[in-house]
């Protein structure tokens, strides 16, 4: 039987930082996530589209207001890849799934940015934009967190009636940060950031690929508060903006390769670091 588990889009954490001073402005979405074995796939590829639109379970989910990001599956070549367009806009491609987390735990991709967003600025609220984001949720106990970001998620769950998911691991293309840096969300703890490229590529017409181990790059950024303690990966989300910045960004993804092997699900074996991005 499905297991149901909320997913609150990327940068929608804007709001759980504020909501001491203001009242939830967001509505997250419920997705079905069933367990899965390592066997089946667990990210539905937007390969497998019959249209411009990304296929089941993939959703769109954004904030009230907002003018929303388009996201449509197109043809690039030989294949069938994600067209991500912000333009002032706001909104998330949401996949919700659930696979333990353990050193097998690997999630690869390959991507592009053609135009990145102006005047973000990761380190501020105001500059809070990207023209492309992959970001990893984790469903991290709450008795891990500190008493106050235990009551804002206890609020922003209350708030929305939703299981908001405790934490979220985003892989930018960023236009300035160096790549390799670790950033905390002007918003919230709730969310880190790894750089994973900076720049323009130098073959801009070519795809990067990347490769992470999930377990390695989740205990550089959350190993302060989880210690031993591994979260499953409860979603996947595509997720770019300019709202702040009021600028303009596009960029593609290619299939999202997520895998885990739920045997070999241990806190005390060390994993490799992810390899760094390549061009194809």
């Amino acid at each position: 039987m499905a297991t149901k588990y909320s997913t609150i889009i990327p940068t929608a954490s804007r709001w759980i930082g504020a909501m001491p001073a203001a009242a939830v402005a967001a509505v997250a979405l419920w997705l079905a996530a069933p367990a899965v074995h390592a066997d089946e796939v667990v990210v539905t590829p937007f390969s497998s589209a019959h249209g411009a639109q990304a296929p089941q379970p993939w959703r769109f989910t954004s904030l009230p207001n907002k003018t929303p990001t388009r996201f449509e599956v197109v043809q690039e070549g030989a294949q069938k890849v994600l067209k991500v367009e912000a333009d002032q806009s706001y909104g998330n491609l949401v996949h919700a799934t659930r696979v333990p987390l353990n050193p097998s735990t690997t999630l690869a991709w390959r991507w592009r940015v053609d135009t990145f967003v102006e005047d973000a600025d990761l380190r501020t609220r105001s500059g809070d934009d990207g023209a492309a984001k992959l970001c990893v949720f984790f469903d991290l106990p709450v008795e891990r967190l500190s008493l106050g970001e235990r009551t804002r998620l206890a609020l922003a769950r209350r708030t929305t009636g939703e299981q908001v998911p405790s934490e979220a691991l985003c892989y930018v293309w960023d236009k300035k940060e160096a790549k390799g840096s670790t950033l905390v969300n002007a918003f919230t703890q709730r969310m880190r950031m790894v750089v994973l490229e900076s720049g323009a590529a130098a073959n801009k017409a070519a795809f990067v690929s990347e490769r992470r181990n999930l377990l390695a790059d989740y205990k550089r950024a959350f190993g302060d508060e989880a210690g031993d303690t591994l979260p499953d990966v409860v979603a996947v989300a595509v997720s770019a903006d300019a709202d702040n910045t009021q600028g303009h960004g596009l960029a593609y993804f290619s299939d999202i390769d997520l895998r885990s092997i739920t045997t070999t699900r241990s806190a005390g074996v060390d994993s490799p670091p992810g390899r760094a991005g390549s061009a194809e």
